[in-house]
């Protein structure tokens, strides 16, 4: 596989698969946000943070607050970071009423919690959340690639503009986030964005990277022949369209 310089966070809740990414050296960190848990089941958010936590306790992994009030916000932001070092408390870029989180951001981070400020897609939102962490400790600024190009916008220029806005803080990084295909992972390292976040179906994938592509083209005629033969698949041809 091609070495990468782009940071790999496995994004997911389920346990057993964070659990068998914890053992994968090429993952250097783990998030995971209120939506991915729920589709996990996850009934008890602080149980399940904390049991996660008794093994992950070697890299960083982010849980997100779910309150939409800024004073609930803060004080759940605060708790969570208590869990542990390695924690990074992820905060929404906003409320639901569309009201922007930056003071809140600016107040933790004179507290000293370590944040990853999450769903940003414009670039206005990455130079207000920068200036918001500039003087607080390390922290991630996600922003949401992926969805940026299910608009039909090529999310790349948005990126790089993105790290040049970031550069002067070297506690901050940029996390490329919500990611659609293996291909997002090669264009993260190409223009040196920090960390990329990769959900379990994509990871299966990071093998491929640099494969010889006509080995890969028989693989998959053979996948296809195999498949055809597995179905039972027949084409019974008469004898009058034999002679067509």
């Amino acid at each position: 596989m091609t070495r990468l310089n782009v940071k790999i966070f496995a994004d997911g809740a389920d346990k057993k698969g964070m659990l068998e990414m914890h053992q994968n050296p090429a993952i250097s960190g783990f998030t995971t946000n209120p939506t991915l848990m729920r589709k996990a089941g996850i009934r008890d958010y602080k149980a399940f943070a904390l049991d996660i936590l008794s093994v992950v306790k070697d890299r960083p992994i982010s849980f997100e607050v779910f309150a939409d009030d800024f004073v609930e916000m803060y004080r759940q932001a605060m708790e969570i970071a208590g869990w542990g070092n390695n924690v990074y408390v992820k905060i929404p870029v906003m409320n639901t009423q569309g009201v922007s989180s930056v003071k809140l951001i600016q107040d933790l981070a004179k507290a000293g919690v370590k944040q990853n400020v999450t769903a940003l897609m414009t670039l206005e939102q990455v130079r207000d959340v920068t200036h918001a962490l500039a003087h607080g400790p390390s922290a991630y600024i996600s922003v949401f690639a992926g969805r940026i190009a299910d608009t039909g916008c090529d999310p790349l220029s948005i990126m790089r503009d993105a790290l040049t806005i970031m550069q002067p803080y070297a506690q901050l990084e940029l996390i490329w986030a919500s990611p659609r295909e293996l291909l997002n992972v090669i264009q993260a390292d190409e223009i040196g964005c920090h960390i990329i976040t990769v959900t379990n179906d994509i990871l299966k994938k990071l093998e491929t990277i640099g494969k010889d592509l006509m080995e890969f083209s028989l693989e998959t005629v053979k996948m296809f022949r195999s498949d055809a033969i597995a179905a039972g698949f027949e084409l019974v041809i008469s004898e009058e369209e034999a002679f067509v």
